[in-house]
């Protein structure tokens, strides 16, 4: 099982339906497991920084949202409290993720999630074809950043920082 919705193959479909619903243009491939987001990035034949994390962030109460995050930075917390207007933001656990998503980690993407967050992508993002999380682990999907922000009617920002400026 990857997902409350059921097999792989269920995720990769809400996945690919989602996109269809939304008129965006995506490429689901299978991708092998990496150990590193060199390795993965390497593997894809692109650059570390096309590979865009989907963060699955909660705020108050029930309130989640999705941040996406290029895979060489991490989230700047202030920034996106700034953004987003509130003053608490976390990183949810496991169960709560698949809960709010439907998804598990490391498979989450906005596309076909059991509830429509607000999405927030970082602005290096844009300008790129991404590759980034379809659903089930062993997957991944490539979209076109500005269609993925327009179809989800992305809030776009500087919600990151470089990895090596996390104390």
């Amino acid at each position: 099982m990857t997902d409350s919705g059921g097999s792989t193959a269920e995720a990769t479909r809400r996945v690919r339906e989602a996109a269809a619903e939304r008129g965006l243009e995506i490429d689901v491939q299978a991708s092998p497991r990496a150990s590193s987001l060199e390795e993965a990035a390497a593997l894809r034949g692109i650059e570390p920084s096309d590979i865009v994390k989907t963060l699955v962030v909660k705020g108050k109460g029930e309130q989640y949202y999705f941040a996406l995050v290029p895979g060489d930075r991490s989230i700047s917390w202030g920034k996106l409290r700034s953004v987003v207007g509130v003053n608490k933001l976390r990183l949810p656990e496991a169960p709560l993720a698949l809960a709010a998503t439907g998804y598990e980690r490391g498979t989450i993407v906005p596309l076909g999630s059991t509830t429509d967050w607000p999405v927030y992508a970082d602005e290096r993002i844009l300008g790129r074809r991404v590759s980034m999380g379809a659903g089930a682990h062993g997957y991944t999907l490539y979209v076109e950043a500005e269609a993925l922000v327009a179809a989800y009617g992305a809030t776009v920002a500087d919600i990151t920082e470089p990895i090596d400026a996390i104390r």
